[in-house]
């Protein structure tokens, strides 16, 4: 690691750069074991440099916005992980585009527009996640996606920086180029509508009430656990198989929503790990349905 934190150290501040750093304190899951090194980019100049610091020495590299969306093993992750996060957060507006760097929260940018009085985000304000992340899945809630405001992304691809615009992304259901290639989204810009301040936010909490409503959000969890099969519903499949509440010792399938794998005690990576995979092997017996993961599983076991 020595040639990789030197090459960081030639790009940043020291106290940008963390070692040996617990991802439990990097993901909504609360759980996983140590990165090598953690460093925390304040500009998409410095994101690209650093990643290519990683390169040049051949270190494994792995880019991650607030980990709402990750479960990372117990044995932590080799190599370097760039955490996107407030260094990277800008939001600017330019009549009735708003644009914004990767580590900005969903929820930020959502409340931007809002007291802007653009419209076209609200679905967002809920969503936990960033915006390089969101992007990079085309995250959405409550009928609405990004892909339905996006401009274009400014996005590390491939070893060159690109601006590709919405077709180009090619945005389907919780995927993009970018995330299939192993692309960086860096930043994005977004046209929405004009609207009444207020309006906008009426519908923000309506909708967060319907979050609050539905989901278990008391407990730490990664969000929706599974993504949505063709013609099904993955908690209705799930509770169906009669495993709302099924539990190995602190995972547990959320009792308010099945779709949902939430902590309830001191489980670990590899317990929650456990309970996703008894969840497919139930649903694909009673249902004939294969259940895909949305939570990205990564690192190394213990």
């Amino acid at each position: 690691m020595t040639n990789l934190l030197d090459g960081l150290k030639a790009i940043a501040r020291d106290d940008q750069i963390l070692e040996n750093e617990p991802m439990s304190r990097h993901t909504t899951f609360r759980v996983g074991g140590p990165a090598d090194v953690v460093f925390l980019p304040e500009s998409p100049e410095q994101t690209v440099r650093a990643i290519e610091a990683a390169k040049a020495v051949g270190a494994p590299c792995m880019v991650i916005g607030n980990g709402s969306n990750l479960l990372v093993r117990d044995g932590g992750i080799r190599g370097l992980v760039i955490l996107l996060g407030e260094g990277m957060a800008a939001i600017a507006r330019v009549e009735n585009v708003i644009t914004a760097w990767a580590g900005a929260s969903l929820a930020r940018v959502a409340a931007y527009a809002q007291a802007s009085g653009l419209s076209g985000l609200e679905f967002a304000s809920g969503i936990p996640g960033t915006l390089g992340g969101g992007c990079a899945m085309n995250a959405g809630a409550y009928g609405g996606q990004l892909s339905d405001c996006l401009i274009d992304a400014q996005v590390y691809l491939n070893g060159a920086v690109r601006t590709l615009t919405k077709e180009e992304m090619r945005m389907g259901y919780r995927t993009t180029l970018p995330l299939r290639e192993g692309g960086v989204v860096l930043s994005a810009r977004f046209e929405l509508t004009p609207d009444d301040p207020e309006r906008i936010a009426a519908r923000m909490r309506e909708l967060n009430q319907r979050r609050r409503d539905k989901q278990p959000l008391n407990f730490p969890s990664a969000g929706s656990t599974f993504k949505r099969p063709e013609g099904h519903f993955a908690g209705a499949l799930i509770e169906q198989a009669g495993l709302k509440g099924r539990s190995v010792h602190g995972a547990q399938v959320s009792e308010k929503h099945a779709g949902f794998i939430v902590r309830t005690g001191e489980a670990t990576a590899a317990d929650i790990i456990q309970l996703i995979r008894i969840v497919q092997d139930e649903v694909r017996r009673t249902s004939g349905v294969t259940l895909e993961p949305e939570v990205r599983i990564i690192g190394e076991e213990r």
